[in-house]
């Protein structure tokens, strides 16, 4: 577990490999010219709130938002892993305070039209009985389902994927996460505890439905990142026990992941939001070594887990939201606090989570600024420049 204690960026300011290049090396701690800029995203409800601000208008979504600011970005290989085909979205019932609807995933949904609140209030869940879920196996998550595109499109995208000078992606499913999704969080935290079985059996389907999907992938795409999503911590803790984890996940994972590493792929992340420290032995053990996006509310600190984990570990975010929303000085204080870790290596630091609409637009391009000025990122646009009107604006 030992850490290099000098900086692995060989050319501060400069770019001299591609971003594709970058990323293996700075993944594998390894020397690079700088630091991967690399950034989250943002929420809905930001891109209206920063126009007024001084975000240009035609600016409305993260695609356009990566592209805007000049971000790195990956390419992605086009495989689902996932259910094929979702469900068909359904209205139900619809009157002048409600909408009641079967969302894709199979859940009937009921969101109020006041405005209050964004987040629906679930009715029932697909999975509610082993019935249930062996229909839905059946009929959303067959092995023989169309999960590559056509084999012209397939034939292009590899060829594409494999020129590419970015990092390229593919998606590695779940376990807890999607299940949570299909069963109801209150139903799945049943199920783990009085019939674990059960969960394991829905898991050693998804295993094996992961497996069987990626293997022409992987024999034909040189893959830098397999990413699994797994949204399973509050940020007081982990939805599930340790011991679970360890005795039924763990081992699932690594089932996937030594497939991947036979084929060449040996870079992994898992995107859990919350507090998941006490899974990330389960997930190392298992042969996830990244973890994302460290949200900092939830007691994610770069430095206790490389102390923890020295490059066993991979770190990706990490940067407090809170900070930006903060000001000036607490951008600068925390920015400064991470650059000896970025400094490492293993570390593509970004903000931990989508980019609320509580940063103000004038911030997140200080942010902008002296992330790539601390970090001897080189600015691929004009962030001071940009900054400066934001400002001038603000200040009218």
């Amino acid at each position: 577990m030992s850490v290099q204690s000098a900086s692995l960026y060989a050319s501060p300011g400069v770019s001299t490999m591609t971003s594709r290049e970058r990323f293996r090396r700075v993944t594998h701690y390894k020397t690079a010219d700088h630091p991967v800029h690399w950034e989250f995203g943002w929420w809905e409800e930001t891109f209206p709130t920063w126009h007024p601000q001084g975000l240009p208008a035609d600016i409305t979504n993260n695609w356009q938002g990566d592209r805007f600011f000049a971000f790195e970005t990956q390419d992605y290989v086009p495989v689902n892993v996932g259910m094929v085909p979702p469900f068909t979205y359904e209205v139900i019932e619809e009157t002048d305070r409600y909408i009641i609807y079967r969302n894709g995933e199979g859940a009937i949904c009921q969101s109020f039209k006041d405005g209050a609140s964004t987040i629906p209030h679930y009715l029932k869940f697909p999975i509610e009985t082993r019935e249930d879920w062996l229909r839905f196996r059946d009929e959303h998550l067959a092995f023989d389902a169309p999960r590559y595109p056509s084999e012209e499109d397939w034939t292009a995208a590899v060829a594409r994927l494999n020129a590419s000078e970015k990092p390229v992606t593919i998606g590695l499913g779940s376990m807890f996460g999607w299940i949570r999704d299909w069963m109801g969080f209150e139903n799945a935290c049943v199920a783990v505890a009085e019939e674990p079985e059960w969960m394991a059996e829905m898991m050693d389907h998804l295993t094996l439905l992961t497996i069987t999907t990626i293997d022409r992938a992987l024999r034909e795409v040189h893959i830098d990142l397999g990413l699994f999503w797994e949204d399973m911590a509050y940020n007081a803790g982990p939805m599930v026990s340790p011991a679970f984890f360890k005795k039924v996940m763990t081992p699932r994972y690594k089932e996937i992941i030594d497939f991947c590493r036979r084929r060449g792929l040996d870079t992994f992340c898992v995107d859990c939001d919350g507090d998941p420290n006490l899974l990330v032995d389960g997930w190392l053990a298992g042969g996830v070594n990244g973890m994302f996006p460290l949200e900092r509310a939830g007691h994610m600190f770069p430095h206790d887990l490389r102390e923890r984990y020295g490059e066993c570990v991979l770190l990706f975010g990490g940067v407090d939201k809170r900070a930006m929303i903060a000001g000036r000085d607490a951008i600068e204080a925390e920015l400064q606090y991470l650059a000896p870790i970025v400094a490492q290596g293993g570390f593509i630091p970004f903000c931990d989570h989508r980019c609320p609409p509580d940063v103000t637009y004038a911030n997140y391009l200080y942010y902008l600024k002296r992330k790539c000025e601390l970090f001897d990122i080189p600015k691929p646009i004009d962030y001071d420049g940009m900054m400066e009107e934001a400002e001038a604006l603000a200040a009218k």
